[in-house]
Protein backbone atom coordinates (compact mmCIF):
# COMPACT_ATOMS: atom_id res chain seq x y z
CA UNK A 1 0.00 0.00 0.00
CA UNK A 2 1.15 3.48 -0.97
CA UNK A 3 0.93 6.34 1.48
CA UNK A 4 0.99 9.74 -0.25
CA UNK A 5 1.22 12.64 1.58
CA UNK A 6 -0.44 15.88 0.52
CA UNK A 7 1.03 19.75 1.34
CA UNK A 8 1.30 23.17 0.05
CA UNK A 9 4.23 24.51 -1.40
CA UNK A 10 4.94 28.65 -2.28
CA UNK A 11 6.90 29.01 -5.07
CA UNK A 12 7.04 31.89 -7.10
CA UNK A 13 4.74 32.59 -10.12
CA UNK A 14 7.59 32.62 -12.62
CA UNK A 15 9.34 29.93 -11.46
CA UNK A 16 5.92 27.87 -11.80
CA UNK A 17 5.25 29.02 -14.49
CA UNK A 18 9.18 27.36 -16.19
CA UNK A 19 8.08 23.90 -14.01
CA UNK A 20 4.49 23.90 -16.00
CA UNK A 21 6.33 24.46 -19.08
CA UNK A 22 9.00 22.09 -18.99
CA UNK A 23 6.72 19.05 -17.60
CA UNK A 24 4.29 19.53 -20.88
CA UNK A 25 7.41 19.53 -22.70
CA UNK A 26 8.60 16.25 -21.23
CA UNK A 27 5.45 14.86 -21.48
CA UNK A 28 5.47 14.40 -17.45
CA UNK A 29 2.95 15.41 -14.77
CA UNK A 30 4.40 18.45 -11.85
CA UNK A 31 3.94 15.82 -9.11
CA UNK A 32 6.64 13.40 -11.44
CA UNK A 33 9.16 16.58 -11.52
CA UNK A 34 8.72 17.68 -8.01
CA UNK A 35 9.10 14.01 -6.69
CA UNK A 36 12.14 13.66 -8.79
CA UNK A 37 13.76 17.00 -8.10
CA UNK A 38 13.73 15.62 -4.24
CA UNK A 39 15.11 12.13 -4.64
CA UNK A 40 17.86 13.86 -6.19
CA UNK A 41 18.17 16.61 -3.41
CA UNK A 42 18.12 13.70 -0.90
CA UNK A 43 20.63 11.52 -2.77
CA UNK A 44 23.40 13.88 -2.54
CA UNK A 45 25.98 13.89 0.58
CA UNK A 46 27.70 17.11 1.06
CA UNK A 47 30.92 16.36 0.22
CA UNK A 48 33.42 17.13 3.51
CA UNK A 49 36.20 19.47 2.62
CA UNK A 50 39.43 17.63 3.90
CA UNK A 51 41.50 18.93 6.65
CA UNK A 52 44.61 21.14 5.53
CA UNK A 53 47.41 21.21 8.30
CA UNK A 54 49.34 24.46 7.51
CA UNK A 55 52.52 24.00 8.53
CA UNK A 56 54.35 27.45 9.77
CA UNK A 57 58.24 27.12 10.47
CA UNK A 58 60.38 29.58 12.08
CA UNK A 59 64.40 30.02 12.30
CA UNK A 60 65.26 30.08 16.26
CA UNK A 61 68.14 28.55 18.81
CA UNK A 62 67.63 26.54 21.50
CA UNK A 63 68.15 28.17 24.80
CA UNK A 64 70.55 27.30 27.52
CA UNK A 65 69.08 24.99 29.60
CA UNK A 66 66.84 23.03 27.33
CA UNK A 67 67.23 19.42 26.98
CA UNK A 68 64.69 18.69 24.06
CA UNK A 69 65.04 14.27 25.07
CA UNK A 70 64.00 15.56 28.93
CA UNK A 71 59.82 15.85 28.63
CA UNK A 72 59.43 16.49 31.69
CA UNK A 73 62.23 19.23 32.61
CA UNK A 74 61.01 20.68 28.90
CA UNK A 75 57.47 21.19 30.50
CA UNK A 76 58.70 22.44 33.76
CA UNK A 77 60.26 24.92 31.96
CA UNK A 78 57.28 26.18 29.52
CA UNK A 79 55.52 26.54 32.82
CA UNK A 80 58.16 28.82 34.59
CA UNK A 81 59.11 26.26 37.21
CA UNK A 82 62.41 26.00 36.81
Amino acid sequence: MLLHMRTTVDISEELFRQLKRKAAAENITLRQVIENALRVYLGKQKQRKGYHLTWKTERGRILPGVRLDDRDALFDLMDGRL
